[in-house]
């Protein structure tokens, strides 16, 4: 079988595409079908998640931890057979990036070559896994897990997560006409456009420039609807 890391990598990247592209509905579609519905798949999937995670393990167990990984990772795809990855393949055949899970499909490798390379990606996995989980605030890159709950959050539990004022702005924006939200909502992004530029332009850090560019493509490829103009006006009113 392909290393799964670069199968991972690119279904990973087909769904973020297709969040900034407003296909999410559609590939969340085929995710759930050729990846968490089909178990060998899935099994493969969250245990590359985990060991590419921080999880504060001790000293005394990660080894072990490790060891178990490897196991399940042989159990699992000696089960596998070639129908069971040929329509994922086919799925993300067009995304070309570059492998994210090095590491792990060396520790998994069976070629005997390799020994010396499993060994350094065993000691990396370690050491991250040793690390403890840290909280990332970050509005641009959204992660897997972030997309499964998005995809998955009512607006039910979107609505009280607000604050009572946003409660109410949201219940008046909900009554009001299309037509004229989405006159306003045009004016609105066009506002955010400019001061997210105004704002890449006035930093010098690479890699801010670089979060903000992603910010502007999402928010350019944002098509009208009551809850996305609620959004928008939100982070424009709080930039």
């Amino acid at each position: 079988m392909t290393n799964f890391g670069i199968i991972k990598s690119k279904i990973e990247d087909v769904l973020l595409e297709s969040y900034k592209n407003n296909t999410f509905k559609q590939e969340f579609k085929n995710f759930k079908k050729l990846v968490l519905e089909n178990k060998k798949i899935c099994k493969l999937f969250y245990l590359y998640d985990d060991l590419s995670s921080n999880k504060g393990l001790s000293e005394s167990i990660v080894n072990e931890y490790v060891n178990e990984c490897i196991t399940i990772y042989e159990n699992t795809v000696n089960k596998m057979q070639e129908s069971d990855i040929i329509p994922l393949k086919s799925w993300i055949k067009n995304s070309k990036v570059d492998n994210q899970y090095n590491n792990i499909d060396n520790l998994f490798s069976r070629d005997v070559l390799t020994i010396e390379s499993r060994i350094t990606s065993k000691k990396n996995i370690s050491e991250s896994l040793k690390k403890l989980p840290t909280k990332k605030v970050d509005t641009v890159q959204i992660s897997l897990t972030s997309m499964v709950n998005v995809a998955n959050k009512t607006i039910s539990n979107f609505i009280d997560s607000l604050t009572e004022s946003d409660k109410k702005e949201l219940t008046r924006l909900l009554s009001e006409d299309d037509v004229t939200l989405n006159q306003k909502f045009d004016n609105v992004k066009e506002s955010v456009v400019n001061k997210l530029t105004e704002m890449k332009n006035n930093n010098e850090d690479k890699s801010t420039q670089t979060r903000i560019d992603e910010t502007l493509d999402k928010v350019i490829s944002e098509k009208y609807d009551k809850l996305t103009y609620f959004k928008l006006k939100s982070l424009n009113e709080n930039l």
